[in-house]
């Protein structure tokens, strides 16, 4: 796990609320632009949200090795509805980032998770994966009021904040086979075998 997603780990509301102060300046007049750009390339380098039909969802539950459940940040940082604030999914659970998030999580089962997803569907919440550079984390069911992603691109105009991509489940399997890949290196590595 990449130490960036440590630090936006045990920092998440703040994180969120940089990136709505950050984003606010995309309105000043004469450096509105160069904040776009620049928050459009780290959303394109460093941290992004990728929209997820249901059945890309299941498709990411299906292909995670551990599952748990806990609250979405955007809603439980900006609290602008109603909706269940239990709904972020960390998918392919690394213990040490699981254990970062101490008791807010707990782990499913992937029915559990797909049931998760279908309610959440049904109340017209939109489903993203997030990537923290290389890492995806978490799969979120979040609402358009809070969710930052999307208030980054309706709101603010960057486009790179969230995205669309019909290949996102093939490269997230991609990326779990490497991890696990590199995991069993390095644990073959550390027992001396």
């Amino acid at each position: 796990m990449h130490h960036t997603l440590k630090l936006y780990n045990r920092n998440r509301p703040l994180v969120l609320k940089g990136y709505i102060f950050f984003a606010k300046w995309t309105r000043i007049p004469v450096i509105g632009g160069l904040v776009r750009r620049v928050a459009n390339l780290w959303g394109g380098n460093m941290t992004s949200a990728y929209a997820l039909t249901p059945d890309e969802a299941y498709a990411v539950i299906d292909a995670s090795n551990g599952l748990a459940l806990g609250p979405c940040t955007c809603r439980e940082t900006f609290k602008n509805c109603s909706h269940p604030v239990n709904a972020e999914l960390l998918i392919g659970i690394n213990h040490e980032f699981a254990h970062d998030h101490g008791k807010e999580f707990r782990e499913v089962s992937k029915q559990e998770a797909k049931d998760i997803v279908k309610d959440c569907h049904q109340r017209g919440l939109l489903h993203t994966i997030i990537k923290c550079r290389q890492d995806y984390y978490a799969l979120c069911n979040c609402c358009r009021c809070c969710c930052v992603p999307l208030r980054l691109i309706k709101d603010y105009g960057i486009g790179k904040a969230l995205t669309r991509d019909k290949t996102i489940v093939e490269q997230f399997k991609q990326s779990f086979e490497r991890y696990e890949t590199t995991e069993k290196t390095r644990m073959t590595a550390a027992s001396g075998g």
